[in-house]
């Protein structure tokens, strides 16, 4: 059966800066193009030392034939390990990347009645411009393990964030147990990929000592066939020398991040919590411990997505109201009278989204010049003449002409009588 015109798949409306792709089977950030400059600094190096291998293999010995004895620290088993490593790295980089990291529905309206708080409260807020009727807290107490923890209201999504939920201003969307938005990985790293995002940096991090090492030692192997030295078995190896700069340097960045990973794994802290200092002066109600820290994070089971991004919604049409003679007036009516309002930042009644610094301010001033203004404005302007006569002018010069005509049949009845 057809669809209707009016629905569509919920990717296709989704109000979030995400991209989809196959569907909206993969889901991206909005930066997705940064994932290829990854793959690209992963796989160079990758490339180079797959080549060099293949060079070592099939370089052939004095005698003419193909040296496969092994000799070689470049060999057949350096390029299938090195070949399946990459394969790992990348699949985890995409597994980041492309899958729903824990964001959480919006809501089409702010909660209901029952979750409103006294309006006069000192702790309440405008929430949401459109209803300024409602007033909702800023924060409400929630208790996790014990503790009372703060959630914080989500004015673009119109609802209470979980507990560790925080909301990414790059993707425009609340992710649960937010970390942090990886530029390298185009995604937000939350609660549904943080492990594939630890396996990523850690392979990573590996390739790099696992290359630097190679590398090392085939500029030690070859050195006998340099007389001995060092410095001309490196000349003669410039791709391994290329090599050992490279990842040198990268191990410094995707190894720090591994070991700092690692300890937030271990102390079961997002980065978010952590760059807050979050837990500095108060107990970390996530912390389990170790073994139990490490456990949720690689053995627990995956929880689903909130979100069913093919699944198929009616779009939300704007309201038309249709305009009426009579809604014209009352809409020329409301605009007449609540001018001065627009103009002076509602002085009668303050805008729902006003700043409250200036709600308290006076403004009669500027009303006062705004009705001198317009006084002046009606002052007919010196030295200038009006092309037509004034009505009262024209009304004087009909009578005075009325009364002649009515003398002057006076004059000639009297005469007849006459």
């Amino acid at each position: 059966m057809e669809p209707s015109s009016n629905r569509r798949r919920l990717y296709q409306v989704w109000k979030g800066s995400n991209r989809f792709a196959c569907g909206g089977r993969l889901i991206f950030g909005p930066d997705v193009g940064s994932i290829f400059l990854s793959m690209i600094l992963i796989t160079g190096p990758l490339i180079a030392l797959c080549c060099q291998v293949i060079v070592k293999i099939t370089k052939k010995d004095a005698s003419g034939h193909t040296d496969l004895s092994g000799n070689n620290i470049l060999g057949l088993p350096v390029l299938i390990v090195t070949v399946l490593l990459g394969i790992a790295n990348l699949t985890f980089l995409l597994l980041t990347s492309s899958r729903d990291p824990g964001i959480v529905p919006r809501n089409s309206r702010p909660p209901e009645a029952e979750e409103v708080f006294d309006a006069t409260s000192a702790s309440t807020e405008w929430v949401n411009a459109a209803s300024p009727h409602l007033r909702l807290p800023r924060t409400k107490d929630v208790i996790v393990n014990g503790y009372t923890v703060k959630v914080k209201y989500c004015d673009t999504c119109l609802l209470y964030r979980p507990p560790r939920t925080s909301h990414c201003s790059i993707c425009n969307n609340c992710v649960q147990k937010f970390d942090h938005h990886c530029p390298w990985v185009g995604q937000c790293i939350g609660l549904r990929n943080y492990r594939f995002f630890y396996m990523f940096i850690s392979t990573s991090t590996f390739l790099c000592f696992y290359v630097f090492v190679l590398s090392w030692l085939n500029i030690i192997k070859e050195r006998s066939n340099h007389h001995n030295s060092i410095l001309k078995s490196m000349s003669g190896e410039v791709l391994s020398l290329v090599l050992i700069v490279y990842t040198f340097i990268a191990v410094w960045f995707v190894g720090g991040l591994t070991v700092f990973r690692t300890y937030l794994m271990s102390t079961n802290q997002t980065t978010y919590e952590n760059f807050r200092y979050r837990y500095d002066k108060k107990e970390n109600p996530y912390n389990k411990g170790v073994l139990r820290n490490v456990k949720d994070v690689f053995f627990s089971k995956m929880p689903p997505s909130l979100n069913k991004f093919r699944s198929w919604v009616t779009e939300e049409m704007p309201e038309i109201v249709p305009i009426t003679p009579h809604t014209a007036a009352a809409i020329n009516n409301v605009a007449t009278k609540e001018k001065l309002d627009l103009e002076l930042g509602y002085k009668g009644g303050m805008a729902p989204n006003m700043p409250h610094i200036l709600q308290g301010l006076d403004y009669s001033a500027i009303e006062n010049n705004l009705n001198l203004k317009e006084r002046e404005m009606d002052l007919p302007e010196p030295f200038v003449f009006s092309a037509t006569p004034p009505r009262d002018n024209l009304e004087s010069q009909e009578s005075d002409e009325g009364c002649r005509k009515e003398q002057q049949s006076v004059s000639f009845q009297n005469q007849a009588m006459q």
